[in-house]
């Protein structure tokens, strides 16, 4: 038997005599005590309230045993138990049964066991302990709390719940001044819309703000969000992420150097660096230093050096502008002219997207070139519309017009349409001379991503520099009709064809004069085009390699 349990039976022995000297104590009637207060310096523990109290002495120990509905208080710190063995000579008490601990009326444990030490106001809880802030509540088998700290410690699992969401670790530490607890080894948070993993955690009861304090995932569905340093907040649902995070999904993967989430609305701002995939069907990239984001509307707001990937297995094609933006064609407010197919009936919704770009708009691909001031990319039609001062180069051909209209088929160009003004410049490899195309209207057909034929019509005028079998030049041939047609080998005009109302002269070259060598209204612009991907890509090294 050992010393405590001796007690509590010596105690027991003694019960009835402290009844039957005071017929007044029953078990409903609480006895007061004349006993002195316990003081350690200036630290005291005072002897409220109990059904029964017997004083002991055991080995040079003083002993106060309380029974039934025990109120012990030391400061603003009040201890309940069914029964209390107090050490009146160390100060240190040992609680049985029904053990509450109510610490300045903010922290509230309750335990089955407790051990008590007055001069550090150490407790040490064990069996079924429960701590609880007004907002969280933690349970584990054993706790040890600082009443001066307010800070309480569990190292043999705990979990905490706060309405529906729960909490769990191996160890952890509740800090009752702030409400935050740092939860460490094997942390999961579960709640109905989130389920996060990591090693160590901090949160708080009463913001439901949770902190990253090491590698973490926070799984919603099919999302994850990988992090090793940023927070989330399990009520708002909103989130910050540093350091490189990234998000994954079933249909994207997004990665940045510093990511805000809110999850209520579906929305997210990403910068520095930030990559966006996609892993669809449609099979492009966005990277630059601003995103903004909404998957409810699904669109993209990007700036900042933004640059588009609309990636092919052999040829990516690469855009950049002031300003990039992602939407669904059908939530446009405003009516985008059909081009070969109807943007407005859409029987696929992989298709019902759209990507517009503006202001010193580029593109780039091994096969293609070009530049606007603003361009519109519709997925429902495949068709790139380049708008206001539109330039496109392939090979040795420089294309512009008012409006080009490109037509994409398998993410290759299959046809170009030049409303009004077209004007297309062939350079004759290292020479100084241009072959030349202008109509009203310009039309490119492609095959395999190369030039096959143009056909200008309304007021064509050409310039033509024929060669011999030697590839020397045999003259100019300057020619007007009303249709003119070019055709094109190993990405070369071979061939010229005119209809209806020709007229047209051939002269030697060295008898030309210098103005006729041109039409009117020739601008070639080399200066202006794109020479690389990396021309287009403005961002540092993390994103250079990325495919």
């Amino acid at each position: 038997m050992n010393k405590w349990a001796s007690l509590i039976l010596l105690s027991g022995l003694c019960f009835s005599t402290v009844k039957g000297q005071n017929p007044k104590a029953t078990t409903k009637d609480t006895l007061k005590p004349t006993a002195p207060a316990i003081a350690n310096g200036s630290k005291l523990i005072e002897f409220l309230s109990a059904e029964v109290y017997n004083v002991k002495k055991m080995d040079s120990m003083d002993y106060l045993i309380l029974v039934g509905h025990v109120k012990i208080r030391q400061g603003k710190t009040l201890l309940y138990g069914d029964s209390i063995i107090l050490n009146t000579t160390l100060n240190t008490l040992e609680d049985f049964g029904n053990v509450h601990i109510n610490d300045a009326d903010s922290v509230n444990i309750y335990a089955n066991y407790l051990k008590y030490i007055g001069a550090t106001k150490k407790a040490f809880l064990r069996k079924k302990v429960k701590l609880t802030d007004g907002k969280g509540v933690l349970t584990t088998d054993s706790l040890d709390y600082d009443v001066n700290s307010k800070l309480g410690s569990f190292k043999n699992g705990g979990k905490l719940v706060r309405n529906k969401t729960v909490l769990t670790s191996t160890e952890g530490l509740y800090y009752g001044e702030t409400r935050d607890v740092i939860f460490r080894k094997k942390v999961e948070l579960v709640d109905p819309e989130n389920n996060i993993i990591t090693d160590t955690l901090e949160y708080n009861t009463y913001s439901q703000l949770t902190n990253f304090l090491s590698p973490s995932k926070i799984i919603t569905g099919s999302r994850v969000i990988s992090t090793s340093n940023g927070n989330y907040n399990t009520g708002t649902r909103k989130g910050y992420m540093y350091d490189r995070s990234n998000i994954d999904d079933s249909t994207y993967h997004f990665i940045a150097d510093e990511m805000a989430v809110d999850d209520s609305l579906e929305m997210g701002e990403f910068k520095g660096n930030a990559i966006y995939t996609s892993k669809d069907t449609l099979g492009f990239d966005l990277m630059a230093n601003n995103i903004k984001a909404n998957k409810q509307k699904s669109t993209f707001l990007a700036t900042e050096n933004p640059l588009l990937l609309i990636k092919q297995k052999k040829d990516t094609l690469y855009i950049a502008a002031d300003t990039l933006y992602a939407g669904k064609i059908s939530d446009l407010k405003r009516k985008i002219p059909n081009a070969r197919d109807s943007v407005g009936v859409i029987t696929d919704t992989t298709l019902d997207k759209y990507f517009e770009a503006y202001h010193h708009v580029k593109i780039y691909s091994d096969s293609l070139q070009g530049k606007a001031d603003s361009l519109f990319y519709s997925m429902s039609d495949s068709t790139i519309r380049l708008i206001s001062d539109p330039i496109i180069w392939a090979n040795n051909n420089q294309i512009t017009g008012d409006t080009l209209y490109l037509f994409v088929k398998n993410k290759k160009p299959e046809q170009l349409y030049v409303f009004e003004n077209a004007f297309a410049i062939n350079k004759i490899d290292t020479s100084i001379y241009y072959n030349q195309l202008k109509g009203n209207k310009l039309n490119v057909w492609f095959e395999e991503g190369e030039i096959h034929k143009m056909s200008a019509k309304g007021n064509a005028e050409n310039i033509y520099f024929p060669l011999d079998n030697d590839k020397d030049f045999i003259g100019v041939n300057h020619s007007n009709a009303q249709i003119i047609e070019v055709y094109f080998e190993n990405t070369e005009p071979a061939k010229v064809v005119f209809k209806n109302q020709l007229v047209g002269k051939m002269t030697p070259l060295n008898q030309t004069p210098k103005e006729e060598l041109i039409i009117r209204g020739f601008k070639y612009q080399e200066n202006l085009r794109p020479k690389s991907k990396f021309e287009l890509i403005k961002l540092p090294s993390p994103a250079l390699n990325k495919p």
